[in-house]
């Protein structure tokens, strides 16, 4: 997936080019600008995802049962212990963020302490620090990075051919080639930010069914990530401060999937991160 990624990034460097017309110059400046944004992301994409969501440090001693599930989960695993965050929503859900596991953090709702007992939530804690083991956040931020940088140079090139910094007229019209090779060019930077996000949404619906089993496999208990993902089934809140843009990092999808949980859900459902929960239920009832 991410030579996939890898290959049209460089396709869009190459449409850039075709379409503006600044040579190898041009492209440089792109890569550059792109390259920027993308260690820019990998080094501090769990603050951004922190601050998006609205996620606060949580207090040890308000929330010590959270503090004491999570510390006897990555002694289990072998984790050091990441850090902790509690974002103020009604909806139960979880998310684990950080580049690697020494730089990792995990922030749940207050509706998922509020409605999952005990041995569901070590279920969904369990869940969240195999993403952190089995370094999905590392994964998940490769997807977000690569994701954004073809989106901002197909961006930067559409505007700039709007605005008539494209090639000249002479060039684009030399010969009968050339404006095929321009036409491909256009519509591979019209459509690319698409094929990178459906990409990125096939790496993350492999890691959630990944996640279950491994997080299972920590608690050797699977009735207790079953029971919690069938309360989230059940449940129709909807987390307020989650977008698309994050949505691939919680346990479950936290937009509006269904006109009862609220506005956008067709859309939703088209951009949609996550296996059905049917299905991951029905994987971990068969272990």
């Amino acid at each position: 997936m991410i030579i996939g990624f890898v290959i049209l990034l460089v396709a869009v460097g190459w449409a850039f080019n075709a379409l503006i017309g600044f040579g190898v110059v041009g492209v440089v400046i792109a890569l550059l600008i792109t390259a920027a944004l993308t260690v820019g992301s990998y080094w501090k994409s769990d603050a951004v995802a922190l601050a998006v969501s609205r996620a606060k440090p949580a207090d040890p001693q308000v929330y010590k049962r959270l503090y004491n599930l999570v510390e006897g989960l990555t002694i289990a695993a072998g984790l050091p212990m990441p850090r902790i965050y509690i974002v103020e929503d009604h909806a139960p859900n979880a998310f684990a963020t950080g580049r690697n596991p020494k730089h990792a953090a995990i922030a749940v709702t207050t509706g998922l302490l509020e409605k999952m007992n005990r041995v569901e939530l070590e279920g969904v804690l369990a869940h969240e620090l195999s993403h952190i083991k089995n370094y999905d956040i590392l994964v998940s931020t490769l997807a977000v990075t690569m994701v954004g940088a073809i989106a901002v140079i197909s961006d930067i090139a559409i505007r700039m051919m709007w605005f008539g910094g494209g090639r000249r007229g002479d060039d684009r019209n030399g010969n009968a080639a050339g404006a095929i090779f321009l036409m491909i060019g256009l519509v591979l930077l019209a459509f690319a930010p698409l094929i990178a996000r459906v990409m990125q949404f096939a790496v993350s619906r492999r890691r959630e069914s990944l996640a279950d089993v491994s997080g299972v496999a920590l608690t050797r208990y699977p009735p207790g990530l079953i029971s919690a993902l069938e309360k989230l089934r059940d449940d129709q809140t909807v987390v307020a401060s989650a977008s698309r843009a994050t949505a691939h990092l919680w346990i479950e999808q936290p937009t509006a999937r269904t006109p009862e949980e609220g506005r956008l859900s067709r859309i939703n459902r088209l951009f949609d991160t996550h296996p059905p929960l049917e299905e991951r239920i029905a994987a971990l009832k068969e272990l």
